[in-house]
């Protein structure tokens, strides 16, 4: 049949106005150009018509049940389909980005259902981000560097789903400091709770995939952690998180002492004295303690050796200290964490929590930026300046 340019106008104009009109003259579109590369397919490869396909792809507004042709020979493959394909790709990506930003799987279905028209239950979007969800994990088990500066150990906890039960479970993560001073999250690992034989696991598996040395670890004063870093790592130092300190002798405190104890605290721990090192500082915090253990004889308990490992830091640069006598860092890490978290009540498994955490750490930009000014001594790294103990 012929029609007129009047007659093919008024027909489109006809289906138009119908329902999910555009959707309709779309994919009459698309199924008349597949056909007509299909012809010409044929002609050249000498190749003949074989019915055809169907294939569900997202349209504008909405999604299409096209009719693919096929060739006798199963040759024959429709050029625009490869386009179609990038945004089936595009809309992947685009679901991995709002379930990494805190979506759920539910919100999302609802947002993909106001742009294409189509509803997507929360089983459609997780097999949609499948391919995401390998990559995550495939760079969670990556070869490691064999030498890293320093490592920022620390764990934080989420709700989670485990045989028929919700916990709140811990999650390891360690950020490492590489020897250019770029940052890069080198673990994530799940235990239902946070113990230094945990931690010497989490070491060990580092080791496999190929660190052999570390010359730094900061880590809150969990009870052992020195011991498994001296056994799994014998060359490292161990730097105990001073805010931690400070927060804890607070809390044994009157209100009314605070701000002195505060004042005090931060006089001892100072970290801007050129010729300082850990002897004097660990000698400051003994003063200290004496100053006010009468007064509150729970202090006691920090006279004890291992307290010393709270000023590891003098023993390094001045010019670097801050970077290395708390746990900031892999804190705001773990804010970041939780941020993405905290729109779930609970997580339906440790694995669902470590592709989200893994998420994150991948996404964090500013770790591809040095920790430290080019104007710093090269002695820094990797060897920091340090005098040993």
């Amino acid at each position: 049949m012929n029609f007129t340019q009047q007659q093919v106008s008024e027909i489109l104009d006809q289906i138009a106005s119908g329902q999910n009109g555009y959707q309709q003259i779309l994919k009459y579109s698309v199924e008349a150009i597949m056909r007509a590369e299909r012809h010409e397919f044929n002609e050249k490869q000498g190749d003949s018509s074989n019915g055809y396909r169907f294939r569900s792809v997202l349209g504008h507004g909405g999604k299409l049940e096209l009719m693919v042709p096929r060739s006798r020979h199963h040759n024959f493959y429709p050029m625009i389909l490869a386009l179609i394909k990038d945004q089936e790709s595009e809309s992947r990506n685009l679901a991995y980005e709002l379930y990494s930003s805190g979506l759920t799987g539910e919100q999302i279905g609802g947002i993909f259902e106001q742009v294409y028209g189509q509803h997507y239950s929360k089983a459609s979007v997780s097999n949609m981000m499948q391919t995401a969800r390998e990559d995550v994990f495939q760079w969670l088990d990556r070869g490691l560097e064999r030498h890293y500066p320093i490592l920022y150990i620390d764990a934080t906890y989420w709700y989670t789903r485990r045989d028929e039960s919700v916990s709140n479970e811990a999650y390891y993560s360690i950020l490492a400091v590489k020897e250019d001073g770029t940052r890069e999250v080198i673990a994530l690992v799940n235990h239902p709770t946070e113990g230094s034989t945990n931690w010497k696991d989490a070491f060990e598996a580092l080791k496999k995939r190929g660190l052999q040395k570390v010359s730094l670890v900061v880590c809150d004063g969990l009870t052992g952690i020195e011991n498994v870093i001296a056994a799994v790592f014998p060359e490292s130092d161990v730097q105990l998180c001073t805010v931690h300190l400070a927060r804890n002798i607070q809390a044994k405190v009157k209100p009314v002492d605070k701000q002195l104890i505060a004042t005090d605290l931060k006089e001892v721990l100072n970290p801007e004295r050129e010729n300082d090192n850990p002897t004097r500082g660990y000698e400051r915090f003994v003063a200290f303690i004496g100053k006010w253990i009468t007064k509150y004889p729970s202090l006691k308990s920090y006279l004890e050796p291992r307290n010393r490992l709270y000023f590891t830091y003098l023993g390094y640069n001045v010019q670097i200290r801050r970077m290395i006598y708390t746990t900031n860092w892999i804190e705001r890490l773990n804010r970041n964490y939780k941020r993405t978290l905290r729109m779930r009540s609970s997580m339906p498994s440790p694995e669902s929590v470590l592709f989200l955490l893994g998420s994150v750490a991948m996404k964090r930009k500013e770790y591809n930026f040095p920790i430290y000014q080019l104007s710093f001594e090269p002695k820094l790294f990797p060897n920091f300046g340090m005098e040993k103990k």
